[in-house]
């Protein structure tokens, strides 16, 4: 019985000591004298890490980014995985969380525009994606199994979109073979502001 509740006691200080140390990441660089150097860089490690996740999704200006904001802007930032988008008149801006290439070699980066616009679209797979996965179909029609969702961007670039996607496992993670996806109901909301000639950044 003893044992048990010393057992109990020590569980409860272990989860309350752990959880202490995470909410003040700053003591152990207060009392360095008491704790050990690698303790204290650990704590800074966290707190690092933390402050980058909080500020990798955040409001952006257009201005180091563009020159104007003829048909509007469209900002791809592929590390935050994020989609920005600008107004020609600047009254609208709006930020999407977006899914990603899986990998470096599927991802572009880039000034392009949008060159065709289609609600409902097919969807074929390219030839690089087939040599991949020959067990993938030639074609999908337009319906909640096309990998394009609702609406979808066409880029000058290639095989490149900025789509939706019926997956919303999908957005903000690395999933895709080289296009940019959102929600279906952010696509839609982006695909009645951009414009045929909007133009486009990957970064």
């Amino acid at each position: 019985m003893s044992d048990k509740k010393f057992s109990l006691t020590n569980r409860r200080n272990f989860i309350a000591g752990g959880a202490a140390l995470l909410a003040t990441p700053a003591l152990a660089q207060n009392t360095s004298s008491v704790n050990s150097a690698a303790t204290t860089q650990v704590e800074r490690d966290l707190t690092e890490t933390v402050r980058r996740n909080i500020s990798s999704f955040r409001t952006l200006d257009w201005q180091p980014y563009f020159d104007t904001l003829n048909d509007g802007a469209i900002l791809v930032d592929i590390d935050s995985r994020a989609v920005h988008y600008w107004s020609e008149d600047q009254s609208i801006y709006k930020l999407y969380p977006s899914s990603v290439p899986l990998t470096e070699d599927l991802t572009r980066r880039g000034r392009t525009k949008v060159v065709q616009k289609v609600e409902g679209p097919s969807w074929r797979p390219t030839p690089s994606m087939l040599k991949r996965n020959p067990e993938w179909p030639d074609y999908i029609g337009p319906g909640p199994d096309n990998p394009l969702g609702t609406h979808a961007l066409y880029l000058s670039w290639t095989y490149y979109r900025i789509h939706g996607t019926h997956d919303t496992r999908k957005i903000g993670r690395k999933s895709s073979n080289g296009c940019i996806g959102l929600y279906n109901e952010h696509i839609a909301e982006l695909f009645g502001m951009a414009k045929v000639g909007t133009q486009v950044l990957l970064i």
